[in-house]
């Protein structure tokens, strides 16, 4: 009896601390926020509830993880079942609110200095072009430079990776991952996202805008025009002022975008209705002023704009990296980082990256999923093969019914209308990667490694209609681990690209 009244007061004492020092904080801080005030607007934002809300905030976040941790230390084994299912529901419960009051402490304590509230701060806006695909998303079409001053949004000096031109010496980048992905890292704007690893990324295109433009700036902001549509969808439609980009607009482009019209527009129409690159990339640019005028002028509402923030962030296509290296640090521990490893980094995690190969947009009609598949096996370890399905759903006749600037031409060797994709899958720290198999035949890979996780590599050749499934087995897997799987944000939902893990049984294989 005596396990199940101890066990039974310890509930009761979480549940009474989290009550009185983890929600009724909250709900002050809660009642007190004027939400509104909070967005960016002409004249900025007010942080100072942000700044008077952190000591609450990590002080209930404190008070819930050490309940949550109090009550881990119980084993539910011993207990009465009467006692033991309402423990592992307030164990479930507190476990997962408390990872959430930490993030909202981390972020209470990092965003009014972040969004300049002491000094102002600079940061180059990469938005990447899922057309063209790279490993933490898409080409970075369009650059800018993001001000944030108290809380007020200000676009400035705006150019394109090919307007910042190639470094005239390739900048320093991680052996590991030149070795993976060439020179190319350090090279161009267009490919320092070769690498799934957004903190490579983001410091090598700081460096890279440092050494053109002589500023040095705080930090990198990644964004593609899924989650610019995600915005759009709170702020309302914006509409394009600029002269030149309306004349481009007179092709048949929508001069208005909205949350559905983005997408396609960006990623497709703008190369079917206008015909050189460097006028393509000044309508790109412009739509994206013009949504992050609206999203700096205040349009729209605090929790629109909050759920499309959240949403770009948990689809990974929202990235932040920060040049201060104690508020990296913090970032570190979240998605938000774009790391491959580290904090933010579950044990048993699996990455699925694509790299365009034809050198032009055709990844906006490469259809790609992404799936585990759990073998049957013994002892400490799993082994886990992860699928890779691509389709290539261009007309048949896209070589000529496609622009060149879609297809490339042949210019690179890849035959007009066809799309390339080099597969970067990486396993967990540790394991192996032991075979590859394309279409079910084994197949010859490239076999690497990147901050100790494996590394396979693999280029697909699609045709007009084409499909190719990839499976890679990956060895020496932690059983009692939890497995997960991230993939390159695509024009697709992540949702419809992530498949269920299938777990096969002994008994099915036998």
């Amino acid at each position: 009896m005596g396990a199940n009244f101890s066990a039974t007061a310890e509930i009761a004492r979480s549940a009474d601390d989290v009550a009185n020092l983890g929600v009724a904080p909250l709900v002050k801080v809660f009642d007190s926020f004027d939400w509104n005030s909070l967005l960016p607007s002409e004249s900025g934002s007010d942080l100072e509830p942000i700044k008077n809300a952190a000591p609450s905030v990590a002080a209930a976040a404190h008070a819930v993880r050490v309940s949550a941790e109090r009550l881990e230390a119980i084993n539910p084994g011993t207990l009465f079942p009467q006692v033991a299912e309402p423990l592992v529901q307030a164990r479930e419960q507190l476990r997962a609110v408390s990872g959430t009051l930490d993030s909202a402490a981390e972020a209470s304590r990092l965003a009014p200095a972040m969004l300049g509230s002491g000094e102002t701060r600079r940061y180059l806006l990469l938005i990447q072009n899922n057309a063209e695909i790279r490993a933490s998303g898409g080409i970075p079409t369009a650059l800018a430079v993001l001000t944030m001053d108290k809380g007020k949004l200000t676009l400035g000096a705006q150019t394109t990776a090919d307007g910042l031109g190639k470094q005239d010496k390739a900048l320093p980048v991680d052996v590991e991952q030149e070795r993976i992905y060439s020179t190319r890292l350090g090279t161009y704007m267009q490919d320092v996202n070769l690498t799934p690893d957004f903190p490579t990324a983001a410091r090598t295109a700081q460096n890279m805008w440092a050494a053109k433009t002589g500023e040095r700036l705080n930090g990198v902001i990644s964004i593609d025009p899924i989650a610019l549509g995600f915005i759009l969808d709170s702020t309302g439609p914006v509409k394009l002022k600029d002269s030149s980009v309306l004349a481009l607009s007179k092709g048949g482009l929508p001069t208005e975008l909205t949350g559905k019209n983005v997408v396609h527009t960006l990623l497709s129409d703008v190369y079917a209705k206008i015909e050189k690159p460097a006028e393509q990339d000044a309508y790109f640019a412009a739509v994206a002023k013009e949504i992050f005028m609206a999203l700096a002028g205040g349009q729209g509402n605090h929790k629109g704009l909050i759920d499309g923030i959240a949403k770009g962030v948990e689809q990974h296509r929202i990235l932040l990296w920060s040049a201060d290296a104690a508020e990296q640090s913090t970032i570190a521990q979240y998605p938000l980082s774009g790391s491959i490893s580290g904090p933010s980094v579950p044990a048993a995690q699996f990455g699925v990256y694509f790299n365009d190969g034809t050198g032009a947009k055709m990844d906006y009609y490469v259809k790609r999923t992404a799936q585990l598949v759990r073998q049957c096996t013994d002892g400490d370890y799993a082994s886990y093969t992860v699928r890779v399905t691509s389709t290539n759903t261009a007309p048949a006749d896209a070589a000529t019914s496609l622009p060149k600037y879609v297809t490339a031409g042949g210019a690179f060797g890849v035959p007009a209308g066809s799309a390339q994709s080099n597969i970067m899958v990486y396993g967990p720290v540790q394991s192996n990667v032991e075979t590859v198999a394309v279409n079910g035949k084994k197949s010859p890979f490239g076999a690497n490694h990147h901050a100790e996780r494996p590394v396979g590599t693999v280029t697909v050749t699609l045709a007009p209609g084409q499909s190719t499934t990839v499976d890679f087995t990956f060895s020496r897997i932690v059983q009692h681990t939890e497995s997960e799987l991230l993939v390159t944000p695509t024009v697709d939902s992540v949702t419809n690209v992530i498949r269920d893990t299938e777990i096969l049984s002994c008994e099915s294989i036998r």
